[in-house]
């Protein structure tokens, strides 16, 4: 797997965030190659005392342009840097995929920088 070329990107942004004393929950909506239209809600769980790390759950659901929907649990860690999250995750898409994702969020600009690589294929 080459990191400098993932099989997909897209963007997405942050429709909300809510904060709880042990977690942060966020919804994110927006557009990934080969995916649509993509929905997602995530929660972080932070695993130390200064809440820079932790590990993270979630689910996706999708809409491709001639309607198909496609949905897909998320689990993974993150790393924050400030206002700054790198989110690291795999899916299993119900089509059979297995995918590796990186996700660039910024929390103040509300934007996230999707890439993933396919690393199962649909039989």
């Amino acid at each position: 797997m080459d990191l400098n070329n993932p099989d997909g990107t897209g963007n997405l942004t942050i429709s909300r965030m809510t904060i709880e004393p042990d977690s942060v929950s966020f919804d994110f909506e927006g557009k990934v190659e080969g995916y649509g239209s993509v929905f997602c809600s995530h929660v972080m769980s932070a695993i130390d005392g200064d809440r820079t790390r932790g590990v993270m759950s979630g689910e996706a659901r999708t809409f491709l342009e001639d309607g198909t929907f496609i949905t897909s649990p998320h689990m993974g860690t993150f790393k924050r840097s400030n206002s700054k999250i790198k989110v690291f995750f795999t899916d299993a898409v119900n089509n059979g995929v297995v995918n590796f994702v990186i996700w660039d969020i910024d929390i103040i600009s509300k934007a996230v920088d999707v890439k993933y690589w396919e690393i199962d294929k649909a039989e």
